[in-house]
């Protein structure tokens, strides 16, 4: 599962402080000059990264820059991002860390380390792989924006203002997709090219965008229904003009970028799907494992740990299955979950009343572990149908944090005989409840944070938060029944296998049929869904990693505040401590934590 973030990459750690674990904390003297210097920064480098990537600042709900939709893929951006990253470094050395309170030096830690890390990114030799690609079928804004301004997404439409801006946006659409096709171009003069996988796939996404026509359009979608201030004379002109922007402007620029896929791209595509078959593309794959992890991980290493972990879950479901009664192989086992209707939802109606009915469960018992909440509201909605194809089984979207726009757990209900119902408990826990609902959210909501901890974050947290957060499931009144247990352990053995099939296509030279065959032996997992996985990790490679790095480290660090506090463990106390200091690296999330288990055994 993946969070419907932001378009981009996430830039910096999230997270939150508050008052319920400050009295954990070790005393720190009152705020000083070092302090108001740090604090500065942050909201200066915030602010001119906002101006830089104004598609930010909507989806927290900031209007300032509406009217744009950004650059994100020139010569020129690449430039003023990294000279902000090494402008924003300049002014952390010259403050010291020392002299700053205790939750700042935290900030002051993160920062440093997505700083760095940002930097490397900017590094020629990464440049020349990741700029001349500017898209893929997973994360490609052509799939991504039409939901944005859809009128169900993150982009506002109260005012007339809302709707022209919109219309600005729309004109910055067309110019982007463009310079897409001069961007695959320098890639192909280099021999940098997608996989031939990844390039039908987003033809496939283009065709059905298109096919949509011009008021069947996602994009019309804000125009289908306006608020009642708006007067009949200006919805009748937005409603005209909207409709020539995707007339005139986006269709003709998706038709331009098809043709040129179909025609140019795809036969210069390569048929490798890994980074390893790509040139600069091994010292690629070692960046993103970091930035990722944000660990100095290996390849290897990873790999290892993967197998380890599908080897233990494996022995987990062997229980399972003999706790069922079930007399034939594993293996078989899978295959009889897969193919049982009873199994199988019987509608996509069913699917999204099961998956309310989950919720309220969770939210009785949610008092028991945690302390801290989230104020704002949870939608669940089913995945549009123009991207479901492709779309993982679920999904997350954060809200603004003034709750006007709600945190989504998107599910998706594409394809249902292929789908089954054993995992949907441990999909709730980990997309919305505690999972990335609670995580981002609580992170949003404190005013307190410099918004670079407020609004970013960084995937082993996030999504090691998310897959931890499946691990409550006995605490939280979850999987009583063996079949959602066994569901849960498919979750948590798929989590493994990406371990081993990421590195493996990356770093191996696994192909895409070789990663589908060993995800569909080891689990029960369908063929559409395992697809989907397979070239989900082809599209963005080293983002499933983080979950089980970050999710091993959140359950290393409590084992040993459990040992080390005894009864004086409270799991509130702990959660609010992994928390209220938001999406940290592993290095210093475990430092932190460290520091609370000694103040909490103090006497």
């Amino acid at each position: 599962m993946i969070i419907r973030f932001l378009f981009l990459a996430m830039a910096a750690a999230a997270g939150g402080f508050a008052a319920a674990s400050a009295a954990a904390m070790p005393a720190a003297e009152p705020a000083s000059r070092e302090d108001a210097a740090l604090l500065k920064l942050f909201a200066d480098s915030d602010e001119a990264s906002l101006k830089r990537n104004p598609i930010n600042a909507i989806y927290r709900g900031d209007l300032r820059y509406a009217d744009r939709l950004g650059d994100y893929v020139s010569d020129a951006y690449f430039a003023a991002e990294r000279d902000a990253a090494r402008a924003d470094l300049a002014a952390l050395k010259r403050i010291n860390r020392a002299k700053l309170i205790y939750t700042n030096q935290i900030a002051y830690d993160v920062f440093r380390w997505q700083t760095e890390l940002n930097l490397k990114g900017f590094d020629p030799a990464l440049l020349a792989v990741t700029t001349v690609q500017p898209v893929d079928h997973f994360s490609g804004f052509h799939n991504n924006y039409p939901g944005f301004a859809s009128g169900g997404g993150a982009a506002p439409f109260r005012t007339v203002e809302d709707y022209e801006n919109n219309l600005k946006r729309h004109r910055d659409y067309v110019i982007m997709i463009d310079r897409w096709i001069a961007r695959f171009r320098e890639g192909m003069k280099a021999g940098v090219v997608e996989p031939r996988l990844v390039v039908n796939n987003m033809i496939d996404q283009i065709d059905l965008q298109l096919g949509q026509g011009v008021e069947g359009s996602t994009f019309y979608g804000p125009v289908k229904q306006f608020p009642e201030t708006i007067s009949a004379a200006d919805q009748a002109r937005l409603r005209a003009e909207t409709a020539a922007a995707i007339r005139d402007g986006i269709i003709p620029a998706y038709q331009r970028f098809r043709t040129f896929l179909k025609t140019e791209y795809l036969p210069a595509a390569r048929d490798s799907v890994g980074l390893v078959g790509l040139k600069g593309g091994d010292r690629l794959y070692a960046h993103l494992i970091e930035s990722n992890t944000t660990l100095p991980l290996t390849a290897d290493e990873v790999h290892r740990l993967g197998l380890s972990e599908v080897a233990r879950i494996t022995a987990e479901m062997e229980k399972i299955k003999t706790a069922v009664g079930y007399k034939g192989s594993l293996a078989d086992f899978f295959v009889y979950l897969r193919q049982d209707p009873k199994f199988q939802p019987p509608s996509a109606a069913w699917i999204r009343d099961e998956y309310f009915r989950i919720g309220k469960r969770v939210d009785a018992r949610i008092p028991e572990q945690f302390s801290l909440i989230p104020k704002s509201p949870l939608e669940i909605k089913a995945v549009e149908p123009y991207r479901e194809k492709t779309e993982a089984g679920g999904s997350y979207q954060q809200g603004t944090p003034d709750g006007s726009r709600p945190g989504t757990f998107y599910y998706n209900s594409y394809d249902l005989k292929s789908r089954t119902t054993l995992g949907m408990e441990t999909l709730y826990l980990h997309e919305a409840v505690p999972g990335h609902h609670f995580q981002i959210s609580l992170a949003q909501e404190n005013t307190q944070l410099p918004a670079f901890m407020r609004f970013g974050g960084n995937t082993a947290f996030v999504e090691g938060w998310a897959l931890y957060a499946e691990t409550l499931w006995k605490e939280l009144g979850m999987e009583t029944d063996p079949y959602q247990r066994f569901g849960g352990l498919s979750d948590e053995m798929l989590r493994a296998m990406r371990l081993v099939v990421d590195t493996g296509i990356h770093a191996k030279g696994w192909s895409r049929d070789q990663a589908i065959d060993y995800m569909l032996s080891h689990s029960n997992m369908g063929r559409t869904d395992a697809t989907a996985e397979v070239e989900r990790y082809i599209a963005i490679p080293g983002q499933a990693l983080a979950y089980k790095i970050g999710a091993l480290t959140i359950l290393r660090l409590k084992a040993r505040a459990q040992a080390e506090l005894g009864a004086k463990f409270d799991p509130r106390a702990f959660h609010a401590q992994i928390l209220d200091s938001g999406a940290l690296p592993m290095s210093v999330l475990e430092a932190k934590i460290d520091a609370w288990i000694k103040a909490t055994k103090a006497p």
